[in-house]
């Protein structure tokens, strides 16, 4: 039934992705009372899903990397509701809905086989350190895409040209965009602090030299690098944009050493 409720889950998304532009593009009220409720019913039926395809392979952690992109996108779900409950905007939704409707597709009509090669991945210590580096993953996405969305309303008045009216104001916009940072923050300094005490007990200090995990310390560093700049600099803007990109690729170049990781590359059976 996982796979059932995960089909429902991303046919909402996909309807949420579409009445999202008009609610957004166009000011349309009655966009937005379908993209809403569909969004609050996907990320339900998403849950729902993931619990029970957990609980069927017998494990309380995604531990393929199919999984990992249905907690991913159930994260960018919350995240948009998340930015909609505490400033009643649905720009960010343009970006974030076709990404959860994206993520979740080929989990659920091409589910994966894979598994770990570590049976340490199945202590619960590891389920926090999985979704806490998930949720900063998504709060680095949200602050990219609110980055961005400044960037396009500012240079709009800039140019003297008429503001985007589906654009929040940049005030709300660099908001999110920072509290977002200052959320995925202590996702981040934690999950890497759980991994690497489990990691010091169970594999040893050959852990520290894995490609992934020396990668992951430095989008640490480039992250608290990032808030630091954002808040003592005053950036905003293109500067900001640049601040979120590079971090958003060294993200990227982490997800991409799982290739070449001796402890999280995942593996067929």
């Amino acid at each position: 039934m996982s796979l059932l409720w995960l089909r429902v889950a991303v046919f909402l998304y996909g309807i949420a992705a579409l009445a999202v532009l008009p609610a957004a593009l166009y000011d349309r009220p009655r966009w937005r009372h379908v993209a809403i409720p569909a969004t609050i019913t996907a990320v339900l039926f998403h849950f729902v899903s993931l619990a029970e395809m957990l609980n069927a392979a017998h494990h309380a952690l995604p531990v393929d990397t199919h999984e990992a992109q249905t907690l991913l996108s159930l994260l960018l779900g919350l995240a948009f509701l998340l930015v909609y409950w505490r400033y009643r905007t649905v720009s960010l939704g343009i970006f974030i809905l076709p990404i959860c409707f994206l993520l979740g597709l080929i989990p659920a009509f091409h589910p994966g086989q894979e598994s770990t090669i570590l049976p340490l991945l199945h202590s619960r210590w590891i389920l926090l350190h999985i979704a806490l580096l998930l949720a900063a993953y998504a709060a680095l996405f949200v602050s990219l895409m609110a980055s961005l969305l400044y960037l396009v309303q500012e240079r709009r008045l800039k140019q003297k040209s008429p503001t985007l009216l589906w654009l929040p104001p940049l005030e709300t916009t660099d908001q999110i965009a920072l509290k977002s940072l200052l959320f995925g923050l202590p996702c981040m300094t934690a999950g890497l602090l759980i991994g690497s005490l489990i990691a010091q007990a169970t594999v040893g200090a050959t852990y520290f030299r894995d490609p992934k995990i020396l990668l992951a310390f430095a989008m640490w560093l480039a992250y608290i690098a990032m808030i630091y700049i954002r808040r003592h600099s005053g950036f905003r803007g293109r500067r900001a944009v640049y601040l979120s990109s590079f971090v958003f690729l060294v993200v990227l170049a982490v997800w991409a050493a799982n290739q070449l990781s001796a402890v999280h590359r995942f593996t067929a059976p």
